[in-house]
């Protein structure tokens, strides 16, 4: 079901991955990298802007990708942090980033009977909340209550148009019906949703047709993971490089197509590689300012396991300490492990590539297969052509200074990082088309109205 993607012929897994071996002792023996970050930022832009919370291992499905392998409803992991524990986390996250966005998941999170207490609590904490779901529990009640809670949106996951397939790989009857409810309730009471999507062998070419699906139902955004077999998927067949590859380009083109809506791969920076090929002044690169929809693992992003585990990314169990025995803070201030991550000494092609600022390749793949997350992404087809490095927004000339007063450059301050010198660049240019002097809140405002329309801001001010 669904139209082919008419861009590549596809072949048979293009490179044999090698066994895992650990190396990550190898690596934390040897001496830590000398900071001094290669894409001009100070310490001060490594905040979490984005956080993932998998607060229970308890789930009403048994999907195969699962890098959780999230149990049953009923069970759930023992060790899970308490409410108490949970609030105490929050409130360390809002000690270094309080305008970080926190999303709230699992397993299926809204199993857990004190979920929405913590969401009450992050969301009291000036946090913004969104929930990551299977939307088979959102009824027009609960969807009302997250709204009146304040959480700003949920994530969905459908992984198929068509129902029977979606089910079979959600290990349960009747969760494509109910998912598609969960958006319909969520459209009646006002709580803003996107469709996330697993690209895998078995649906990867129903995806032009689940984004029409999507921006037909008025999904805000559209979110296309691209799996590393961890946890339960450890044994599925990841797509290959080749149709990684074309799924990218597919996606790259997407972005002329929705205007209205926000189509993003995730767990995939080649997408800003294929970005800059296509056309060096794409709004979609870090050459732009655009910093998200690459690979934020430990420099702008972490997740917190269901026991308390602060790791980079949910697919790699590579831990920086746990939150119960030490605070959040310090372990995001001052991990090595974290380090390695935000000055990077990147290996093979990676460290090579003409694009290793802007794109950097995905760390969870070497990781998984040999222990080695510096290592070179070896679903990445691209050939290093020993150019100069492609430049991040931070390392460009500006073309001129557009002043800014005081309450635009508080708004542009509480703007998240991997947004921010995208806004910059593009409200400054703005203003020396129209010959404005400096840059106002008002500026802003109509300036965000013409690309958003008249709905509310979607970060706090």
């Amino acid at each position: 079901m669904g139209k082919s993607l008419p861009i590549l012929n596809i072949s048979g897994l293009a490179d044999q991955l090698g066994s895992f071996a650990g190396q990550i002792q190898k690596f934390m023996s040897g001496p830590l990298p000398t900071p001094g970050p290669g894409d001009g930022r100070t310490v001060d832009d490594f905040k979490p802007y984005l956080i993932a919370l998998n607060l229970t291992k308890r789930c009403n499905l048994k999907c195969a990708h699962c890098y959780l392998d999230a149990t049953t409803k009923a069970g759930g992991a023992s060790d899970e942090l308490t409410t108490q524990e949970s609030f105490r986390l929050i409130d360390q996250i809002a000690e270094v980033n309080r305008g970080c966005l926190l999303v709230i998941t699992g397993g299926e999170p809204l199993v857990r009977p004190d979920i929405l207490d913590i969401a009450r609590h992050a969301v009291a904490k000036g946090f913004i909340v969104v929930f990551g779901t299977n939307g088979m529990l959102i009824d027009d009640r609960m969807a009302k209550t997250l709204v009146e809670i304040g959480v700003m949106g949920v994530g969905i996951s459908i992984d198929s148009l068509d129902k029977e397939k979606h089910d079979r790989f959600r290990g349960v009857p009747g969760a494509w019906e109910e998912a598609v409810a969960g958006i319909e309730a969520c459209k009646r009471n006002g709580l803003q949703f996107q469709v996330h999507f697993s690209a895998q062998p078995m649906n990867y070419q129903e995806l032009p047709q689940v984004i029409d699906w999507a921006h037909g139902l008025g999904a805000r955004v559209v979110n296309i993971f691209f799996m590393v077999c961890t946890g339960r998927g450890e044994e599925l067949t990841d797509i290959t490089p080749t149709q990684y590859e074309e799924v990218l380009a597919y996606l790259v083109d997407c972005q002329d197509k929705y205007k209205d809506m926000l189509v993003r791969a995730r767990c995939a920076p080649h997408f800003k590689r294929l970005a800059y090929e296509k056309d060096p002044n794409s709004p979609l690169t870090k050459a732009t300012g655009y910093m998200g929809g690459g690979c934020l693992a430990a420099t702008n992003y972490a997740r917190v396991t269901p026991n308390g585990e602060l790791t980079p990314c949910p697919y790699m169990p590579l831990s920086a300490g746990n939150v119960r025995e030490s605070s959040f803070v310090d372990l995001w201030e001052r991990s090595p492990i974290f380090d390695s991550f935000r000055y990077p000494h990147l290996k093979g092609r990676c460290g090579d590539c003409e694009y290793s600022e802007i794109c950097g390749g995905c760390r969870a793949r070497p990781y998984v297969d040999h222990g080695d997350w510096l290592d070179e992404d070896q679903w990445c087809l691209y050939t290093p052509k020993g150019g100069e490095k492609v430049q991040v927004a931070f390392n460009t000339p500006e073309e001129s200074e557009v002043a800014w007063d005081e309450a635009a450059q508080l708004r542009l301050s509480r703007i998240p990082y991997f947004l921010r010198a995208m806004v910059k660049k593009g409200v400054e240019r703005h203003a020396r088309e129209q010959g404005l002097p400096i840059v106002t809140v008002e500026l802003m405002e109509e300036l965000r109205k013409k690309r958003f329309g008249n709905d509310a801001p979607v970060f706090k001010f």
